[in-house]
């Protein structure tokens, strides 16, 4: 059976900009096997078109958050919406409206995928099992490449592209689908300060066009032009939530990055 029956999903207004699309309060959540929650007690909003930055030392659990907010962490306490779906209850729901680029994402460089192989497996977990992408989908996958500025690149293997390239071809993958909401974790790693900037103009330019942008950043001088908001955490709590200048300048940002941030 192929994918050429299957009707897209409505995409929800972007117009909508005072909309809460992301809603934690006391959101606690602890990882199988160990007994210390790794977040504690969240509460956060997000609107649509936002760009919001996770910022905070290793171990804080700013990647913690991401796969609360995905809905791949059961919650130990408290309530969360998505995009109005119940993080307890429609968890499958919120994947599918979302995309995500991990960190430290690999790829063999000898494996036989080319660039837009890669994209296409952002459409698997819509899919579903026996079903095959669609003239439709293929489509929203070459758009998505050039939406990254990767056109060009499509059928390059993978393994063979430039750390930046490669991040754009992640970020290609993760907006195949439409997503309303995007979240990224450590888009910039290892990345050298050409690569950053070229990435950091592309999650710009989404931004830019209504998605919803969630970045997890340990690299303070990273963070692309548009974002405004930043959501500083230490050991699994938000410690201080605002504008980007004033979490920039705050004592609580000096006193967890030892006063190197400005």
């Amino acid at each position: 059976m192929n994918g050429a029956g299957r009707r897209p999903r409505p995409i929800s207004s972007r117009s909508s900009s005072g909309e809460t699309v992301i809603e934690l309060r006391g959101v606690s959540t602890t990882y199988e096997g160990e007994r210390t929650p790794a977040l504690h007690g969240i509460d956060m909003s997000v609107r649509r078109g936002e760009f919001v930055a996770i910022v905070g030392p290793n171990g804080a659990g700013k990647t913690t958050l991401l796969e609360v907010v995905l809905g791949l962490l059961p919650l130990s306490s408290g309530r969360g919406s998505v995009l109005g779906c119940d993080l307890a209850r429609e968890r499958y729901a919120i994947r599918r409206r979302m995309g995500y680029v991990i960190q430290n994402f690999e790829l063999d460089p000898l494996a036989p995928f080319l660039a837009r192989d890669v994209v296409m497996m952002g459409f698997a977990g819509s899919l579903g099992p026996l079903r095959y992408p669609s003239v439709h989908d293929r489509e929203a996958a070459v758009e998505a490449l050039s939406r990254v500025g990767m056109s060009m690149m499509a059928d390059r293997p993978a393994g063979k592209l430039s750390g930046g390239e490669f991040q754009r071809l992640l970020l290609a993958r993760a907006l195949a689908t439409d997503p309303d909401i995007i979240l990224l974790d450590e888009p910039f790693a290892n990345l050298d300060a050409s690569a950053r900037a070229s990435v950091g103009s592309v999650v710009d330019r989404v931004n830019q066009a209504g998605a919803t942008v969630l970045m997890v950043s340990h690299d303070l001088h990273a963070i692309p032009s548009r974002c405004a908001r930043a959501v500083l955490m230490d050991r699994g709590r938000i410690v201080l939530d605002g504008t980007m200048e004033a979490v920039l300048s705050s004592r609580e940002i000096d006193e967890l990055y030892g006063g190197c941030c400005h």
